[in-house]
């Protein structure tokens, strides 16, 4: 990858907010799984296909987030996705939720390979490894 942070352009609606207005916390999880999901797309990873095609998935082994500042209704937000630290059966991302120059949320996720079937750890296959430059 060229540039080794990912940006993922999002909006703030209705649905994001409380009765203020404000973004609920927890749907900063949400916003970071939907730039996790657009990195591997933009790498030319398909989570279906990677499911279907080589039996395996990925899923959230850990998270820590801190919450800086609020974003409100119709704030437009930038989610962004740089790899922190890869190895066999996991990649751990830092990713942040800005809004203009401001840094509203910040966490470290943690995705873990695992078997589709059985959702023990495997070992992220090769082609994905070359899609995210590891190989």
């Amino acid at each position: 990858m060229a540039d080794p942070l990912f940006r993922w352009p999002l909006r703030i609606y209705w649905e994001d907010t409380d009765a203020g207005g404000v973004v609920f916390y927890a749907n900063y999880l949400k916003f970071f799984e939907r730039g996790r999901t657009e990195w591997l797309r933009h790498l030319g990873v398909s989570q279906e296909a990677l499911r279907r095609d080589e039996g395996v998935m990925f899923v959230v082994s850990d998270t820590a987030v801190r919450y800086l500042r609020p974003a409100r209704l119709d704030d437009e937000v930038v989610v962004t996705l740089r790899l922190a630290e890869s190895g066999k059966a996991s990649l751990a991302l830092d990713q942040q939720a800005l809004r203009g120059g401001d840094v509203l949320a910040e966490g470290r996720i943690r995705i873990g390979c695992v078997d589709a079937r059985t959702l023990r750890p495997r070992r992220i296959p090769p082609n994905i490894l070359a899609s995210i430059g590891l190989a």
